[in-house]
């Protein structure tokens, strides 16, 4: 165990050990497993993975602290860039959250639609973790009038009917379980996890057609090969993961928030050994093994990438930015100036503080990027992003 982080108590290292057999007898069972087998083992097995055990994930009893847990600021500015959009395809238009964390972002979005008038039909959370689908029902149920509490329901695939409206997906990219490749003698190798005794140890196997393929796709667009021992991450499942979100979604926008790099910064010859990060009670490392099933697993999100699997799904790209420029063009401002009038000193401090997390380059404000995708709505719709658009730098 690391030593430097904090230890845990005795039930929760009972879970992690539960965890623990049960990865080691898989892999036992089938020789080394992929290392986006392991991370999805972590993350989603049911009972035991991260975000389907019943721990406190988000804020400042958590692990980490995203957005929409700093305060009301972040959904509020979302929902004014999206909000036109439900306004202009009309009453049947609907919203799909990925991934809805405590239901911060749900409570305050519907807020502050019905204040502009763009309620949608319906507002989704698709959410595959039982325990923070309950979670969020129950901070829902007391937080909204009856009226928007019966729009929110839970499903548990995306819409397979076809739909028009608006998805938002807040740190989901980063959540998916990813590949970790190397490349030997100039050919590619693919992380695996195998086991040592006891403890678990990373193995390199020769990758697969769609492993290698994607990272010879890498190369190509990057213009140079990667050299020998370089490792890094990549989704090669993401095109088929973004045609199953979106593919349904007819008339609307969707709208990704997380943290990455374009393609060329991602992957830089200096970054040698990836993105991959540990969280574990607000402290991020860099051991994987390190307590499974009590830590969040994370890789940063290849923006390029993402660009790529929304054309593939037959979206256009209609805008990306920093975090920083997108809520400061959709309203951040006035939104601060709002929420001060007549605070005390102490709430003054903590809206400050909101902003600060939220738009300093060495937080979340260049860290995180807002990606928008459109499909079959009139452009006059989209919140602004011609001022701010960085899309050249993909």
């Amino acid at each position: 165990m690391n030593t430097a982080l904090p230890a845990p108590g005795a039930d929760e290292l009972d879970h992690s050990r539960r965890l623990q057999a049960a990865i080691h007898a898989e892999i036992a069972r089938t020789g080394p497993i992929p290392f986006s087998r392991y991370m999805e083992r972590c993350l989603y097995a049911p009972g035991l993975g991260y975000y389907s055990a019943g721990r406190t994930k988000f804020g400042r009893d958590g692990d980490f602290v995203t957005a929409p847990e700093l305060g009301h600021l972040f959904a509020q500015c979302i929902a004014e860039a999206l909000a036109p959009v439900l306004r202009t395809l009309g009453p049947d238009a609907d919203f799909v959250e990925l991934g809805g964390g405590s239901g911060a972002f749900a409570e305050v979005a519907l807020l502050a639609l019905a204040e502009r008038d763009a309620l949608p039909r319906s507002y989704a959370i698709l959410e595959p973790s039982a325990d923070l689908r309950e979670r969020q029902q129950t901070r829902l149920r007391a937080a909204l009038g009856a009226d928007l509490a019966a729009r929110v329901r839970w499903i548990d695939r995306p819409p397979e009917a076809d739909w028009r409206g608006v998805l938002f997906a807040n740190e989901v990219i980063d959540a998916l379980p990813t590949t970790r490749f190397t490349l030997r003698g100039g050919e590619v190798y693919e992380e695996h996890v195998a086991l040592d005794g006891q403890a678990l140890r990373i193995v390199d196997r020769p990758a697969d057609l769609l492993v290698a393929g994607a990272v010879r796709h890498v190369e190509r667009d990057l213009g140079r090969p990667i050299e020998d021992g370089y490792r890094s991450e990549l989704l090669p499942q993401l095109p088929y993961w973004m045609q199953a979100v979106l593919g349904s979604l007819r008339s609307g926008v969707a709208l990704f928030v997380d943290y990455g790099y374009p393609r060329a910064e991602f992957y830089r010859p200096e970054r040698r050994d990836g993105t991959l990060i540990a969280h574990y009670r607000h402290r991020a490392h860099a051991d994987p093994f390190f307590l499974p099933g009590l830590q969040d697993l994370t890789a940063f999100v290849d923006f390029t990438a993402l660009a790529e699997a929304g054309n593939s799904a037959g979206f256009g790209l209609a805008g990306y930015a920093g975090q920083a420029r997108f809520l400061i063009a959709n309203g951040l401002a006035g939104h601060h100036g709002r929420a001060a009038e007549g605070a005390d000193a102490t709430a003054l401090y903590r809206l400050g503080q909101q902003v600060k997390r939220l738009t300093l380059p060495d937080e979340m404000g260049e860290r995180f990027r807002a990606m928008l995708f459109a499909r079959g709505i009139d452009p006059a719709a989209l919140p602004p992003m011609t001022d701010i658009d960085q899309s050249g730098s993909l």
